[in-house]
């Protein structure tokens, strides 16, 4: 656990907005006639890039696009977010790592503007040191961002732990050379998770744990 960097994941990672992303995307299917999921198969098919999930949700974007519906849940998304809360204990992990000088990061696959005001309402937007997002709310993937960030700071892998909830996270650390653990309460199964062979926790306590 000797970091200089770590970098968090925003959605189910920090937000606890799992059962409001459930609720839009049923509302969606229902206004095209489609079947509700479970959040149980919710968790077992979300993915990126994100029409990858839509896709297995039921959306056959017959006579509608991707883009219309991203468009859709992001309007209704943004403003039911700011109702979200942030997981157990995570500010208690945000204080540890402060405390012992070691910068955070948020990277994410968000609007960068509607992820900062996103950190804003939520009074969490000064305890991070750098917030990276993506430029459209089509949330393609968050990885050359990450790549690029790598370049441009000179990080080395060896200094960095990337937490957050999903394969594309653990894929990303793969990619960058970096630690990772993932979090299990959020937008995908901790059975998927295992399968990334990272360490997977369901509480920030244990990551609190291991500084004591």
């Amino acid at each position: 656990m000797n970091f200089k960097y770590v970098i968090f994941d925003f959605n189910g990672t920090i937000l606890d907005d799992v059962d409001l992303c459930l609720s839009l995307l049923n509302e969606m299917l229902n206004l095209k006639g489609l079947p509700s999921i479970t959040k149980e198969k919710y968790r077992n098919i979300f993915t990126f890039p994100i029409i990858e999930y839509y896709k297995k949700a039921g959306f056959t974007f017959e006579g509608y696009t991707f883009e219309e519906l991203a468009t859709y849940f992001i309007k209704k998304y943004q403003p039911a977010s700011y109702n979200c809360t942030l997981y157990p204990y995570l500010l208690d992990l945000i204080k540890i790592l402060k405390e012992k000088g070691i910068k955070l990061i948020v990277l994410s696959a968000s609007e960068k503007s509607n992820l900062l005001l996103q950190l804003q309402k939520l009074n969490i937007y000064d305890l991070f040191d750098d917030i990276l997002g993506i430029n459209d709310i089509y949330a393609k993937s968050k990885e050359e961002i990450a790549v690029n960030y790598f370049k441009e700071n000179k990080i080395l892998p060896s200094d960095c732990l990337m937490i957050g909830d999903s394969l594309h996270d653990s894929e990303i650390a793969k990619k960058l050379g970096c630690s990772c653990v993932l979090f299990s309460l959020g937008h995908q199964s901790k059975e998927r998770l295992l399968t990334s062979g990272m360490k997977v926790i369901t509480s920030y306590k244990e990551l609190i744990d291991l500084y004591d």
